[in-house]
């Protein structure tokens, strides 16, 4: 493994199958009655978050703890970064305080890759503006591994706000690495001018895309990111790109629906599809702690070893 996880493209397929073969040896962890390793006994992982976040930060908080590292929750509220602080002052403190990792989300694109140059540690991109979310890309590799058992040939939609989605970015790339057929979907405002570069096909119509697929993966319309409206209304765009219960019905069986959270049932995703049996919703989150906690391990040094099986 890098040093650092700035993007998806750090990684090569071989490092992918590494990781979720070592979170498959992690997963087991939260299964237990006392859910830790001593595997990062000793290391202290900073958690730096300049954006609102639930899942992302607490599922990298319970991993870090798994696996008994020392772990500090940083936010911009409370904090010198409300008082002018700058980023590398922020990162020369943590510095001088022996972070072995720091986990960065912020909304500036390219500030994992700026926070390399100013720290020891190893830098983890938990997202960065509209670029990438490369662990967000992991977990949900992980779940569709484990619930397919491949990745060549699959046929993926990334459906919804693709332009502003760092989850679309590293999830197409992580896919076609691994031999995956990718096809994004939705108005033509929301999909990037370069999308075709990235080796995806690209669509407006997405009742002629769900019956070729094997995974639908539902994007969160981020009204936050957007600085001009992109779509008549909420209405219009649920109406077109909205995965209802008749859009389901056109979804070959087996066919996985995803969504990176927070939801806003109603509008990408109709509230009774998200409590589906095919949405993997809820697995995807619980996956996410394996997948961290086995980023953690390998980047901090860390190989599979006996510690990993170690009953407490």
């Amino acid at each position: 493994m890098n040093k650092h996880l700035l993007s998806i493209n750090d990684v090569s397929a071989e490092d992918v199958v590494r990781v979720l073969d070592t979170a498959e040896s992690f997963r087991e962890v939260g299964t237990r009655v006392i859910k830790k390793v001593p595997a990062l006994r000793g290391r202290t992982v900073v958690n730096l978050f300049y954006e609102n976040s639930t899942r992302t930060r607490i599922s990298f908080e319970l991993a870090a703890k798994r696996l008994s590292a020392d772990v500090i929750n940083f936010s911009t509220s409370g904090s010198s970064v409300s008082k002018g602080e700058s980023l590398k002052d922020t990162a020369l403190t943590l510095q001088a305080m022996g972070a072995d990792a720091i986990v960065i989300r912020h909304s500036s694109s390219g500030s994992p890759y700026t926070l390399t140059k100013w720290v020891k540690g190893s830098v983890l991109n938990a997202g960065d503006g509209t670029h990438e979310h490369p662990t967000q890309a992991l977990l949900d590799l992980y779940t569709i591994r484990e619930k397919l058992g491949r990745f060549e040939g699959l046929r993926a939609a990334i459906v919804g706000d693709v332009l502003h989605s760092r989850v679309a970015r590293s999830l197409s790339f992580g896919l076609l690495k691994m031999g995956a057929e990718v096809t994004l979907v939705g108005p033509p405002t929301l999909i990037p001018p370069d999308a075709s570069a990235w080796g995806v096909q690209v669509s407006y119509d997405i009742d002629g895309v769900l019956p070729k697929l094997d995974v639908c993966y539902m994007l969160r319309v981020q009204r936050e990111r957007q600085r001009q409206q992109y779509f008549p209304s909420v209405r219009e765009y649920s109406r077109l790109f909205g995965l209802t219960r008749d859009r389901v019905a056109m979804l070959p069986e087996g066919c996985l629906i995803m969504h990176p959270g927070p939801m806003n049932r109603g509008v990408e995703i109709d509230s009774d599809v998200a409590d589906l049996p095919q949405a993997v919703i809820e697995e995807q989150v619980t996956n996410g702690i394996a997948v961290r906690m086995s980023l953690l391990y390998l980047m901090l040094g860390g190989a599979v070893t006996e510690e990993v099986s170690e009953r407490d």
